[in-house]
Order: C-alpha cells, then structure tokens, then sequence
C-alpha cells in the first residue's frame, strides 16, 4: 500500500490517481475491442468522443455522491476539502450515476441506441472498477471494519484506515470487491458467447455488481449506517436490483415488438 510512486520535486504522483485513470483507459479499451468484435465498428467512434465526457461526469457524479450520501458529515465542516478528489472519495456508484446522465444526453443528441452501447460498456465498466479498488487500497479508503482477531489488513500510517481504527486489522472488503468485479468480467464474457435481448448484458451486470457490494458493505468500516443498519452504498443496491429485475421483461417485450433478436445459442 503506497499513496505515492514518486514525487517529481514536490509534486506526489499518486497511486489514487493514476489507477483511476488506467481504470478508465483500460475500461474505454475493452469497450473498443468488443465494438471491433462484434461488428460495431461504427460505433467505434462514438465510443471515443464518449470516453472523456464519461470521465468527467463519472468523476462529478462520483464526488458528488460521495460527499452528500457517504460522507457529509464531515464535509459540512470542511467544505473547502469537497473539491480535494485527489486525497480520495469517489463513490462508483455516483460515478455510474453521473456517466449514465452524460451518456444519454450524448446518446439522444447523436440518434443512438442506449441499450447497445450500454451493453457495450458493461464489460469495460466492470473490469475498470476492479482496477479502482486497487487505487482504494493504495490510498488506504474504502477499508473494512474490524475483524475482531489477527486476520484482516492492516494499514500504514497517514492513512484514513489506520487514523480511524489504529491497530486493528482490518476485513479487507475492497480487495474482495475488486476480485469479485473481475469474476463478474468473466462471467459476462460466458454471457456474451450468446445473444440477448438489447440491455441484457448491462443488466447482468448491473444486478452482479449490486448484489456483490451489498453483501461486502456489510464489512465495510467507513460509512456511516441507516435504517436497518444499512449504509449509502446498500440503500443504493437494493433499489438498483429491483429495477433491473423489472427492466428485463420490458426489454425482453421491446425486442420482440421491434423484431431484434432474441435468445439465442
């Protein structure tokens, strides 16, 4: 765990950030290779003048989400810290959230489909979610609660992690959760040897990703906790995975109404 790579004079470069930006080049990538494979070629286009504004909403949407639903309680006494993304704090589900609003304003501008090219993202999105809780763990955030004995993590000092619960090691929720999203990436490359209905796959993994973090805030140690003990993150979830649950017949209806291909081998 290393904040920092190294300083050019006084200037860190750090760990954070760094992961986050290879997490957005590899998942824009990926997106890339799977538009190539599949035939999508004209969309490749798309797909890069996208990249950037997914960036920059994903990051205001991120922040955003985490300084009002994860954290505002310090953040109302320290407002000036709301614009210091680089000592950590991008919630993935805000950041979703706002890629998800610049996508479809880009999309309805352009004339394109949603559900094709949200499936098209899924993959990447996934893949470079694991890559950002690699950057949690190197800023020493995200961490979990104590795990009450010798087993867990512990974090170095001048981290959020160890100010917070000292010596105490920790459940290592995070890393968890970044191995558990590229079990998912797999799990969608299975999937994507089949044709589904349009929206299917961003469903899959949506409802994968939704189910795996609120199971693993259950481990968490850094957010505080609601109405039946559930934290942000969970009452984030669980919304998500019913909606997705009820999005899958209504596009499953709209393929066939619209003679798109349906399931098939």
């Amino acid at each position: 765990m290393h904040q920092y790579w190294f300083f050019i004079g006084h200037f860190p470069v750090r760990a954070y950030s760094t992961l986050f930006l290879l997490a957005f080049l590899l998942g824009l990538g990926v997106t890339v290779y799977f538009a190539k494979n599949e035939g999508k070629s004209d969309l490749i286009e798309h797909i890069v003048n996208l990249g950037p504004l997914l960036f920059i909403g994903g990051l205001i949407g991120s922040r955003i989400w985490q300084v009002f639903f994860f954290d505002w309680g310090y953040y109302r006494l320290h407002p000036g810290q709301i614009v210091a993304i680089w000592h950590g704090g991008l919630s993935i589900q805000g950041g979703i959230v706002g890629s998800l609003i610049v996508g479809f304003i880009y999309i309805r501008k352009y004339d394109l489909h949603f559900w094709e090219l949200a499936d098209l993202f899924a993959p990447g999105i996934i893949l470079g979610q694991s890559i950002g809780r690699d950057a949690n763990l190197m800023n020493g955030d995200a961490f979990g609660s104590p795990t009450g004995g010798d087993f867990g993590l512990l974090y170095p000092k001048n981290t959020l992690a160890r100010a917070t619960y000292g010596d105490q090691p920790l459940w290592p929720a995070e890393v968890w959760e970044g191995q558990g999203d590229v079990l998912i990436f797999a799990i969608l490359l299975i999937l994507k040897l089949k044709r589904w209905p349009r929206g299917w796959i961003f469903l899959f993994q949506t409802i994968l990703y939704n189910i795996e973090r609120f199971l693993l805030e259950m481990l968490r140690g850094d957010s505080p906790r609601f109405l039946f003990h559930w934290d942000a993150a969970q009452w984030t979830s669980a919304p998500v995975i019913v909606l997705c649950v009820v999005l899958f017949p209504i596009l499953l209806w709209f393929d066939k109404k619209h003679g798109q291909s349906v399931i098939t081998s």
